[in-house]
């Protein structure tokens, strides 16, 4: 197996921390992510090498054992097993132990299990699955609003995943069998999805409860009257009551963000109302309101 220097993919030092790492790989990932790069024919493998990288440098358990044990990191299980029933047989023979190994001890070992010809046969029979892959996806807060497909490139595959609405920042769906190959034959790892969820809009979100200030003018808040606002599900049109003070509250009910996986129930939508104070006024106007303040 070729070592692949997975702090080299990612650009970073061995002394990277994990905050170094996150920011390496959502860098790299977006710059090689393949559908973004249809004319480079390496895009593909780079995408997957960062992804490896990522993978295994930003969970502490894989990075140690990477760092002990390089490209044969993966079977390091095995070959820890395997010191420590030669060391619980030389303790039931009475006879001492050395817990020194050099990475010359793991690379016979590792040989003896996965290599040569005369180990052909027993090898065919020891099956190791595939290692997972961790990708990062982009959503805005529309998107995530409803159900949908996308496609992704994965070891040079295409395959289209559903979406449910309410996802989400930060939730991981797992895609099963889609990450690394098995060796000899053994079961795919599988590809877990990370999703980022971005919001550019007038609109704050609270698990499945949303969030908005409107600006209501002096005369509507005074006398009353009729607004149309956005919502993500189009528009509506909301009475004023007369009197209506800065920094009212009022909530529509089911107009909300969807419950994540529950068909048809969705969260409130809470509008917080903004007076707003006239300005530019003409000295007719400044004389109305000052006959008004003597009422």
């Amino acid at each position: 197996m070729t070592f692949v220097d997975y702090y080299k993919v990612l650009g970073i030092a061995k002394t990277a921390t994990p905050s170094d790492i996150k920011n390496a790989y959502r860098k790299l990932a977006k710059k090689h992510h393949p559908d973004l790069n249809p004319k480079d024919a390496n895009a593909i493998k780079n995408f997957q090498q960062i992804n490896e990288a990522n993978e295994v440098l930003s969970d502490p358990e894989k990075r140690k054992k990477y760092d002990q044990y390089g490209k044969d990191w993966q079977h390091a299980g095995e070959f820890e097993k395997a010191t420590k029933n030669q060391r619980q047989s030389a303790n039931a023979r009475g006879q001492r132990y050395s817990n020194s190994q050099s990475e010359g001890d793991f690379s016979d070992f590792f040989e003896s299990m996965f290599g040569g010809a005369a180990n052909q046969g027993r090898n065919q029979q020891v099956k190791y699955r595939g290692q997972d892959y961790t990708v990062e996806l982009n959503l805005n807060l529309i998107d995530a609003y409803k159900t949908h497909q996308q496609t992704l490139t994965v070891n040079g595959k295409k395959i289209r995943i559903t979406i449910p609405a309410g996802i989400e920042n930060g939730q991981t769906l797992k895609v099963s069998g889609h990450g690394g190959p098995g060796i000899n034959g053994g079961p795919n790892g599988d590809l877990h999805i990370t999703f980022s969820v971005s919001n550019d809009i007038n609109i704050k979100r609270l698990g499945e409860n949303l969030y908005t200030n409107v600006d209501l003018d002096l005369y509507t808040a005074v006398l009353g009257g009729e607004i149309t606002i956005k919502t993500l599900n189009g528009k509506v049109r909301l009475k004023v009551k007369p009197e209506t003070q800065n920094g009212t509250k009022i909530k529509l009910k089911g107009k909300g963000f969807p419950v994540y996986k529950k068909e048809g129930q969705y969260g409130d939508l809470q509008v917080t109302y903004s007076v707003k104070i006239p300005s530019n006024l003409t000295e007719k106007q400044k004389a109305l309101f000052t006959e008004l303040s003597k009422t």
